[in-house]
């Protein structure tokens, strides 16, 4: 990888020298149905790409980016250049250039099968291929030669030939057809990440958005084996819904013709915004019964990548630094988009309870950074898609709206798309018209909430007088950097029927390390104070005494769902932090999840709770801790209304905790069909989430396995089995599992994942001992000969997180005084793994202190 690098002061200079005018790209797609694999070397497809471009110094030397096995011919300017003296397999070196020029790259690309290019897939099922491209952030180069940086935006015209009875699409709208070839319309100007090509025998699905003078092609495609459970009116129905409300809050005519959604296979992402050709994963793509948190999850990405035709298409960032001003905004209006103009009025309580735990464990390791990050090179961009980006940004854009208003703040965006359309900007561009249309001190906003790192955390302190009336209510706040809050705090109590009910509430802003909500002076003695209540601020909620206590008894009897969500939010935090035993937040589940009526959030809480006890728990209480939420499981499955979505949810949460050998055989009576459970469907989805815990505990074998893909011989299919076979409790099984994954690159991207994901169970402790040592061994040659996706996935997925001792911290301190020379992105991802495992080491120490 490392000669794949660019760093950012190259591509500053090459930005400061060049500008492109245009692009044709011609690409030979028919070598991916050839049945012969090439005898040796990756199968590869014809590339041809023409740039037209200008040097602002003539006669200055500069480069093109191409990662491909082979080039045939390099012309500049109608100069021949020598292949073998120019391309050194990731740059080809241009010298002499003129004013203006013109440079054709004949080579020969390969498919991929990480995930990164052209990703090449074969389905299992019918033997069809299937064709799609991922470059983001700089992987474009994979596919043509390119100069690949954001801010050398142009427009493009593609022309591909594919295989007889294929379709294709790209970017623009198809302009006409000659047997097997099809060219595309050009494209208005836009970065080489977000060019796309899709092709194959998709299933395609055709509608139309119109909105006065305004019409919008849609169209909506997944593999021909998916076609049965593709609900393209429902999709259609989230598409037309978020383009009414962003043609009508940006005020800007969506600027990119048609709107085609691509739900492809073996995708390392949830989806990508290329402009009129958005791909997704095609998990988002039902194969069985799911919870309306599903649906709700695929209608947010939706109209996180609509978004992005605006923020991130229209208008892009310089540089990797300012990731967020495409992925912070589009990751808020995902959600903004889904209250204001879907059924899923409930999202914000959903990004409370989900979005912003991930960013409230990304912003406490060692590797968090500002909003605004620093981004050195494109390893560097490719590890910066997490959770300070996504979900810290949106969080505290959240908060900007509380800051400067709504109405300020889309006024503000109306203004920023137009006057930077079809270009590029950084931070001090977005926060000039936000000042302008706000009248706030935006640079000192920037500063405390874009510029530094970390979480504050917010206690309140409550003083009441012997009359039982609040005399004081003020709100810490701790932190290393104390920032400007604007924050609302409830005042909670106990009606007649049980229910904790707020009776007060006040905005106040917070800032410094104590201040004094002087409005809730006066007011009757709380149940339960809630600082940041109604979530509008980025930050930890903590507790007093008295509330921490009324939340142990009455946590389920919160009314208001989003109040009750940051509760739980807050108390997972505690757990995770240390500050409160992980026995004590499965007890809280114990006795309050039942009661919880949104099926998102019980599910994060079932997730978090499997997390509890498997790496925050006590060693010497872990089995006990199992036994008691697998039996919390059964009991509430067996309680929850029949056929219901909560139903689904627990016996999902009872699979993936079963723990006696009771649990093992309820589970195989209900895939034999010798038990039941009134109203559970168990569908085939269903089916490979019981299978994976009797594999891992050995309560079947390869057979059964075996016998479960024949009956569902699909590409999901095989994904589940390779998970399962993975996960049996054998040396042999683990070991082939390692062998397949670091010794071998022949698996997908996909396979990849299901191997790793399988051969890690927790209950396998003992078993993975022994690869400790291994995994150190081999993850700075992962790094240097796989793709950067691959070694992601390697790296973070084999860490030894389930040997959890000293040990393994100093095994990895070790190979990080080692290797203090080692590529940054590969440092940054085993520093992190690093923290995990220490703070569960601090929270397994909470919890025996509780024993």
């Amino acid at each position: 990888m490392p000669g794949e690098n660019l760093s950012r002061d190259e591509a500053r200079e090459r930005a400061e020298l060049l500008s492109v005018d245009g692009y044709e790209v011609v690409l030979d797609l028919r070598s991916a149905v050839d049945e012969a694999e090439p005898a040796e070397g990756p199968r590869t497809f014809r590339s041809v790409t023409t740039v037209r471009f200008r040097a602002a110094a003539p006669g200055a030397a500069s480069f093109a980016d191409l990662i491909a096995p082979s080039v045939n011919s390099v012309t500049l300017n109608g100069r021949e250049l020598d292949p073998a003296v120019v391309f050194d397999g990731a740059r080809i070196a241009l010298d002499g250039l003129a004013s203006e020029n013109v440079l054709v790259v004949d080579a020969d690309c390969a498919y991929s099968r990480t995930g990164e290019g052209m990703h090449r897939f074969v389905d299992p099922e019918d033997g069809e291929v299937y064709l799609y491209t991922q470059y983001e952030p700089a992987d474009a180069r994979r596919v043509y030669a390119n100069f690949e940086q954001p801010d050398l935006k142009a427009p493009y015209r593609f022309e591909v030939t594919a295989p007889e009875g294929w379709q294709v699409w790209s970017n623009g709208a198809e302009e006409s057809r000659e047997g097997q070839t099809r060219r595309f319309a050009e494209t208005a100007p836009i970065s080489t990440y977000i060019t796309c090509v899709v092709a194959g025998p998709y299933h395609y699905v055709t509608d139309s958005y119109t909105r006065g003078d305004l019409t919008i092609p849609l169209g909506a495609m997944c593999r021909k084996g998916l076609a049965k459970h593709f609900d393209a009116d429902e999709i259609f129905l989230t598409t037309k819904q978020g383009f009414d409300l962003f043609n009508e809050i940006f005020d800007y005519p969506y600027p990119f013709g048609k709107y085609d959604q691509a739900f492809v296979p073996e995708y390392n992402l949830g989806a990508m915004e290329n402009p009129g050709m958005v791909t997704f994963r095609e998990e988002y793509i039902f194969r069985g019964k799911v919870t309306q948190a599903s649906y709700e999850r695929r209608s947010n990405t939706i109209l996180h990548e609509m978004a992005h035709m605006w923020f991130g298409d229209l208008v892009t960032m310089k540089w990797w630094d300012d990731l967020w001003l495409k992925e912070s905004f589009a990751d808020f209006m995902g959600s903004f988009a889904l209250v204001e103009a879907t059924r899923f009025d409930q999202a914000w309580v959903t990004f409370a309870n989900s979005r912003k735990a991930w960013a409230y464990r990304a912003d406490q390791l060692p590797s968090t950074h500002p909003v605004t990050a620093d981004i050195r090179d494109l390893e560097d961009a490719k590890l910066n898609f997490d959770g300070i980006t996504y979900a810290k940004g949106a969080a505290v854009l959240k908060q900007l709206v509380a800051y400067v208003g709504r109405d300020a703040f889309l006024e503000g965006a109306r203004r920023y798309f137009k006057a930077n359309a079809y270009g590029n900007t950084t931070l001090d561009d977005l926060l000039s018209v936000l000042a302008e249309v706000s009248g706030r001190d935006m640079a000192e906003w920037s500063r405390a909430w874009l510029q530094t790192a970390g979480v504050n955390a917010l206690t309140p302190v409550v003083t009441c007088d012997a009359g039982g009336r609040v005399t004081e209510l003020a709100v810490v706040q701790d932190g290393d950097e104390l920032r400007p809050h604007r924050v609302a705090v409830g005042l909670y109590r106990l009606d007649p029927d049980g229910a904790l009910v707020r009776y007060a509430r006040a905005e106040a802003d917070v800032a410094g390390a104590r201040t004094v909500v002087g409005e809730l002076a006066g007011q009757e003695k709380p149940a339960l104070v809630l600082v940041n209540d109604e979530d509008l601020t980025y930050c930890k909620i903590r507790f007093d005494e008295a509330s921490l206590a009324a939340l142990r008894s009455h946590l389920g009897s919160v009314a208001d769902p989003l109040s009750r969500a940051l509760c739980w939010s807050a108390l997972w935090n505690l757990t995770r932090d240390g500050l409160m035993p992980a026995r004590d937040f499965v007890s809280l589940l114990l006795a309050h999840a039942g009661r919880e009526t949104d099926v998102g959030v019980l599910q994060m809480l079932h997730a978090q709770a499997l997390t509890a006890v498997t790496h925050y728990a006590a060693p010497d209480w872990r089995e006990q801790g199992g036994k008691v939420l697998a039996a919390c499981a059964l009991q509430e499955l067996r309680f929850a209304e029949p056929g219901s979505e909560h139903q689904l949810t627990w016996a999902r949460f009872f699979a993936a905790g079963a723990a006696t050998e009771g649990d093992f055989q309820l589970l195989l009576g209900l895939l034999e069909g010798s038990a039941r459970i009134d109203g559970l469907e168990i569908d085939q989805e269903l089916r490979w989430d019981f299978l994976l815990p009797l594999a891992a505990h050995g309560a079947i074998g390869e057979e059964v396995l075996a016998a479960e893909l024949a009956r569902d011989d699909t590409a999901s299919g095989k994904r589940h089995q390779v998970r399962c076979l993975a996960a049996r409790p054998s040396e042999a099984v683990k070991d082939q599992a390692w062998v397949a994954v670091v010794e071998s690159d022949t698996l997908s991207n996909a396979l990849v994942e299901a191997t790793i994901a399988g051969m890690q169970q927790s209950s396998q402790r003992g078993l993975l001992a022994p690869y400790t040592g291994r995994y150190f061994d081999v993850i700075a040659r992962i790094w240097a000969d796989r793709s950067i996706q691959i070694g992601m996935d390697v790296v973070r997925g084999l860490y030894p997180s389930l040997q959890d001792s000293q040990a393994t911290l100093d095994a990895t301190d070790a190979w990080l005084a080692e290797h203090a020379d080692a590529a940054p992105a590969l440092r940054r991802l085993v520093l992190e793994a690093r923290d995990d495992l220490a703070r569960a080491l601090r929270a397994q120490a909470c919890d025996a202190a509780a024993g």
